[in-house]
């Protein structure tokens, strides 16, 4: 559609393992110089940490902080961060219309009220009076309700102002694709002018490893890179990390002089089952719908975590399209619902500087590549759900 409304992103925020923000993370991935993680913390799991985050900058309210889940302090803090990118934090004339979709887990357990409940109904007479009694007393109504997901987007309104619409999405990988791709539909079909997305997870965090354990997900032992963990049997080493985008019509930010970090073009996604080569027709197919990619100027950065079979799949369908790929979850882990908001960060965040980050890993999958970048395609494979594809590009 020639007259299609033009979607620029002009505010990130980001924070990983890496470091806080934009230069920090094009410094870090463009050196080479490789993750941040920790083998020994949840061994046998490593676990990519968040950087050090001085909360007061932007979550300046001790009682806000207090209140919120390390996710939810983790999200609210890049939230700040992208309005700040913007220009537009503080603005409530603008942050009174400002949409906002987030990308959102189910909240986190208080592990040693869990591990007295579990300890003492062995021994209870009445274990479902020691129960409700235990969970009367023991859980305060600020902990209960740190479980809900749309706090985070609760917290984002209150502590930045941003109270034009809402809306929280669940579903691990998928949630983050689908918060991007219906911020981008609304935007593209006039519902709005300006929008906040993102999404952002705690990988540190022993009930959450628990669970991807349970469901055989994760990597045991040594760390690797996410194109060598086949040969292990593969799996997810989590990562701490948010980002949270400000995705604004072309003419609005125009208007107020705002520069784009680059454009959004596209958002393809679909629902892919996981028998033999699903996930390598899934990838191929939403590649193909966003067009010819020039492979003089164009790159892939690709949302493979280390599931198996889904990364050889996901491997193999990129090996032959003549374009260089970089697995982002090799330096930053798996950030679970955050990992689609993220990578289209990174995308956007190399397409404004004009050049791709540096290789990682021995997989010549990841080749080198000098040239200018004007396209990036993100890819998303989650680790059980969330097939999709975004293509980013440069604003001249």
């Amino acid at each position: 559609m020639p007259d299609r409304r033009e979607a620029w992103i002009t505010g990130i925020g980001l924070v990983s393992s890496l470091g806080e923000g934009v230069d920090a993370h094009y410094e870090a991935l463009a050196s080479g110089a490789g993750p941040k993680v920790d083998e020994t913390r949840f061994a046998p799991y490593p676990v990519h940490p968040m950087a050090p985050l001085d909360l007061d900058k932007q979550i300046p309210k001790r009682g806000d902080q207090r209140q919120m889940e390390p996710w939810q302090r983790y999200g609210t803090y890049t939230a700040g961060l992208a309005l700040e990118s913007a220009g537009i934090k503080g603005n409530t004339e603008i942050l009174s219309r400002t949409h906002m979709i987030v990308a959102a887990g189910g909240g986190e357990r208080d592990n040693s009220v869990d591990i007295k409940i579990l300890d003492g109904l062995r021994t209870a007479g009445n274990k479902g009076q020691f129960l409700n009694e235990r969970l009367m007393g023991d859980l305060r109504p600020t902990l209960f309700l740190a479980q809900l997901s749309n706090l985070l987007a609760g917290n984002i309104s209150i502590v930045h102002g941003v109270v034009g619409s809402s809306r929280t999405f669940m579903g691990e990988e998928a949630s983050g694709v689908d918060a991007v791709r219906i911020a981008l539909s609304r935007l593209h079909g006039g519902t709005g002018d300006i929008f906040l997305v993102g999404g952002a997870f705690n990988a540190e965090r022993e009930d959450m490893l628990l669970l991807f354990e349970l469901g055989g997900a994760l990597m045991h032992g040594a760390y690797a890179p996410v194109w060598e963990r086949a040969a292990g049997g593969g799996g997810l080493a989590l990562g701490s990390m948010a980002a949270f985008l400000v995705l604004e019509e072309k003419a609005h930010a125009e208007a107020r002089a705002a520069k784009p970090f680059a454009r959004l073009a596209s958002v393809q996604s679909g629902r892919s089952r996981r028998n033999a080569g699903d996930v390598a027709a899934a990838v191929t197919s939403h590649l193909d719908a966003l067009g010819p990619l020039d492979p003089a100027s164009s790159a892939i950065l690709s949302g493979a975590v280390g599931a198996e079979t889904a990364t050889s799949e996901e491997r193999a369908a990129l090996a032959g399209r003549g374009l260089p790929v970089r697995a982002t979850a090799s330096l930053i882990g798996a950030g679970i619902e955050s990992q689609f908001p993220v990578n289209i960060a990174l995308a956007a965040i190399a397409l404004s500087k004009g050049k791709l980050f540096a290789p990682f890993g021995a997989d010549a999958i990841e080749a080198p590549f000098a040239g200018p970048l004007k396209q990036v395609a993100v890819t998303s494979v989650g680790h059980w759900r969330g097939e999709a594809a975004a293509l980013v590009e440069a604003v001249d």
